[in-house]
């Protein structure tokens, strides 16, 4: 029996993990364990969640609407920054992690917890994520990780301990991937996804349809910016989790965001996942296309420079951290001018730019026209080019 714990705050999410950490951590420290549950966007499970969490043994829940939260202060923010982790992941679990810890660290304050837990294993980048966030909030923290103490080795062990003690699970061996959903995604890995040769069974999928299956008419959309933030859909005002999840609803409508990728985790093992980000997607794709004609080359090259190394913090888990701090503020330097709108074509799993303007645009037709103009002498191309073969010229001219 673990001594000195006297009162738990558990991230709590009703799934499988999560329900047998309650239980297990009743039994093994014999303390209060109160569950807390971020309402990014999970859908219908919400109330579900709070009903099983007490009868599986929690003293109190916390449920936290924090979708705005969410969608305005985290999810804008990357796409702000295009930030994409191995070219294709849009960082929808590893974005949701720092909000969940800090929102848990609240309700440990107000507790007056002696430590928190939650539900990651030891192989994955989810420990990382929900630990460096505790620490940055409170530096002496405890820490209780189950899936790095206990003896239980695989999820087919979990299922028995759960029906050993009651505990309703909607796992089991014949369907063990395990899934996770906010408003910008919904990722599934492990289990039957664990073969990177073996197709995803379409029934998983539930945010998009097949692009095969899709509507045969492309439907039309306009999104308005405001210095890199989507502010409307169609020319209606909407909140940041309105726009999302109406976006989410167009996009999964017309098959777009399905993504199938074997990524490196941060602890250096290689994981395949299967996401859906319909909104997400659509976002990306119109951020860039605005980006295009109110952006400054030099800036967006230095911007863009840095996306690798955005997502890289995001993904393993640093988004509080002095330098993630600092590419922000950088980030959102080159957005004050991103101000204007997108059309977009959505068709078929495909999102396509066929349209884009800005009061603050600086594409110019007059320079860049192949008709006749009277802005562009290109004469002066020709000392332009000389002047850049230079050392290419000294080069092959000394032999090399």
């Amino acid at each position: 029996m673990n001594k000195g714990v006297k009162k738990i705050v558990l991230a709590y999410s009703g799934g499988l993990d999560t329900s047998v950490i309650l239980k297990w951590l009743q039994e093994e420290y014999a303390g209060e364990v109160i569950a807390f549950c971020a309402d990014i966007g999970q859908g219908g499970e919400i109330e579900e969640v709070r009903q099983k969490a007490i009868a599986t043994g929690a003293s109190k829940i916390y449920i936290e609407d924090l979708q705005e939260e969410f969608v305005r202060d985290f999810v804008f923010p990357i796409i702000k920054a295009n930030a994409i982790y191995e070219g294709g992941y849009l960082l929808g679990t590893a974005i949701a992690r720092p909000l969940i810890a800090k929102g848990q660290m609240e309700v440990a304050r107000k507790e007056q917890a002696d430590a928190v837990a939650h539900g990651a294993t030891g192989k994955g980048n989810d420990q990382v994520r929900f630990e460096l966030t505790y620490y940055h909030f409170d530096p002496t923290i405890r820490v209780i990780a189950p899936w790095r103490e206990w003896e239980f080795r695989s999820r087919e062990a979990l299922i028995r301990y759960a029906k050993d003690r009651g505990i309703p699970i909607t796992v089991t061996p014949g369907k063990p991937y395990s899934s996770d959903r906010n408003l910008l995604h919904i990722s599934f890995e492990g289990g039957i996804l664990e073969d990177p040769w073996q197709e995803p069974d379409d029934a998983m999928f539930c945010l998009t349809a097949a692009p095969e299956q899709a509507p045969d008419k492309p439907l039309y959309c306009e999104i308005d910016f405001e210095d890199g933030v989507p502010v409307r859909i169609d020319g209606k005002a909407l909140s940041p989790a309105q726009l999302l999840s109406r976006l989410n609803d167009m996009g999964g409508a017309n098959g777009i965001g399905r993504v199938d990728l074997v990524e490196n985790r941060y602890v250096g093992m290689k994981s395949r996942g299967v996401y859906e980000t319909p909104g997400g997607t659509i976002l990306h794709c119109a951020h860039r296309a605005l980006e295009s004609i109110t952006m400054d080359r030099e800036v967006m090259r230095l911007r863009d420079s840095l996306i690798p190394k955005i997502a890289e913090l995001i993904y393993y888990g640093y988004w509080y951290s002095p330098e993630m701090e600092l590419m922000r503020k950088l980030v959102d330097e080159t957005q004050r001018d991103v101000t204007g709108i997108v059309r977009l074509k959505l068709y078929k799993g495909n999102c396509l730019v066929v349209g884009r303007k800005s009061d603050k645009s600086l594409y110019h037709s007059g320079f860049a026209t192949f008709e006749e103009d009277e802005v562009y002498r290109q004469k002066d191309a020709e000392g332009f080019i000389r002047l850049n073969a230079l050392r290419l010229r000294i080069r092959r001219l000394l032999g090399r």
